[in-house]
């Protein structure tokens, strides 16, 4: 964004400051489908998927492609510069993979680490939605019954990714705008 001024070229343009961060974030949550849709082929060629619910997962994976595209936005508006970035790998998404239940399960946590990973860790929901369309089976959490935790997954990530979608459209705004 500083070096390249890519940013700066499409603004030059007709195309307003929310349109190039809309159409970012857009390209980020279509990766995220491509991808999952690719592990997705792949998990069915090994005939690991036992719900015929399996065929909601490319949109999960769009809509929390679209919550992480804009966290990063949101990152990418306040990194003063390049070396910013290391901070929020090593710090915030590095540990988040482990948290989350997608390499272990969120029942050999202790329960306030469960209760830290359900409430604030944005994996954490996207892989219980995941884990459920594709298995049909959601681990309890804490005190959660499965039939409660999806819906409540699914709430949160829908708020979530609205929230960091227009805090990112409005942080960039101000750093392209200034």
């Amino acid at each position: 964004m500083y070096f390249q001024k890519t940013f700066d070229a499409i603004v030059a343009t007709p195309v307003s400051v929310e349109e190039v961060v809309a159409g970012e974030l857009l390209w980020g949550a279509t990766r995220a489908m491509i991808n999952a849709t690719i592990v997705l082929v792949v998990i069915a060629v090994f005939g690991l998927i036992t719900s015929p619910l399996f065929l909601l997962v490319p949109l999960i994976a769009f809509f929390g492609g679209l919550m992480f595209a804009s966290m990063a936005m949101c990152f990418t508006a306040i990194a003063p510069n390049i070396d910013f970035f290391n901070y929020p790998t090593f710090l915030f998404l590095t540990p988040m993979f482990f948290l989350s239940g997608t390499f272990f399960p969120l029942t050999s946590l202790p329960s306030a680490a469960q209760g830290v990973a359900v409430t604030l860790l944005p994996l954490t929901h996207v892989v219980n939605v995941t884990r459920g369309i594709i298995t049909g089976h959601v681990e309890p959490i804490l005190n959660f019954s499965p039939e409660a935790l999806l819906p409540l997954s699914v709430v949160w990530l829908v708020v979530v990714t609205l929230f960091f979608f227009v805090l990112c459209i409005n942080l960039m705004k101000k750093r392209l705008t200034s």
